[in-house]
């Protein structure tokens, strides 16, 4: 049977339009990707204080794929689970954060920051710390706090939203107590660089986590339409800022319910322990 050149190239693009259908909407949003990272001395095969960072669930349903992610890190046993904002964006979801919490070992420590659409849902940050600290989750609100694992020890500092919330750095880092190490969360990138501005000679930052951006969640080869308010010149990714700055692509989406080159991801930081 012959084909013609028309029906060749018909074809080919349907082809073609299935592929990326199929990787928009269901490859890279619901197969998140891992990103492991090693400081100092650590390595693979080191006993090393490890942390998980989990942004932008954007919470509307308990997928397959987010009850493997809490598996994941059950069977990963993190020392610390950072959770950098947009959990929710609607209240009548507060129930399915209890659930995914709930799924994950109660044993591990988590700590959690506000996202803007914590603030723009109008959520009940009452509601919403109860449930963190039922799941042995800190709900950080310009504060830091000092934990230990491992013979080491690690403050947390978590600030408020930067884009819908009043963040403050300076008087976040008055709870400072001097640690083997200092990790900064922030929801939207931008406000690194206010970070920066304020940092105070004997505060050590080893580096800064936010989301907000989703990785620019559609990303045409390098052209990205849309950055959401707070984002600042951040995409995704290391930015070596002093101190260094990490944005995550996040797990979940907004407005759109796709991704394309922006896959949802996780990320893991190993600390020598």
């Amino acid at each position: 049977m012959q084909i013609t050149r028309r029906k060749f190239i018909a074809n080919g693009a349907l082809m073609t339009g299935g592929a990326l259908f199929t990787d928009s909407f269901w490859v890279e949003r619901y197969f998140i990707e891992t990103n492991e990272f090693y400081f100092g001395t650590a390595t693979k095969n080191t006993n090393n204080l490890k942390m998980v960072q989990i942004s932008d669930l954007h919470l509307h349903a308990l997928t397959y794929q987010l009850k493997e992610l809490a598996n994941q890190q059950n069977k990963l046993q993190p020392d610390l689970i950072l959770i950098t904002g947009d959990a929710i964006d609607k209240s009548v979801n507060m129930g399915l954060l209890k659930q995914f919490l709930q799924l994950i070992d109660n044993k591990i420590k988590k700590v959690a920051v506000l996202g803007n659409w914590e603030y723009q849902a109008e959520i009940s940050f009452i509601e919403l710390e109860d449930i963190y600290t039922a799941s042995n989750c800190d709900l950080l609100i310009n504060q830091t706090k000092q934990y230990s694992f491992k013979n080491k020890t690690i403050s947390i500092t978590g600030l408020d939203d930067f884009y819908r919330g009043n963040p403050d750095f300076d008087s976040a880092i008055k709870e400072y107590k001097k640690s083997d190490y200092h990790v900064v969360l922030s929801h939207c990138p931008q406000y690194a660089d206010n970070i920066a501005e304020q940092i105070k000679n004997d505060i050590n930052v080893d580096f800064i986590l936010s989301g907000h951006t989703h990785g620019g969640q559609i990303n045409f080869f390098g052209f990205v339409p849309v950055l959401p308010k707070g984002s600042g010149r951040y995409l995704k990714g290391w930015y070596n800022n002093n101190p260094k700055l990490y944005v995550s692509k996040g797990v979940g989406t907004r407005a759109l319910p796709l991704r394309f080159r922006s896959r949802a991801e996780i990320a893991i930081f190993n600390m020598a322990s």
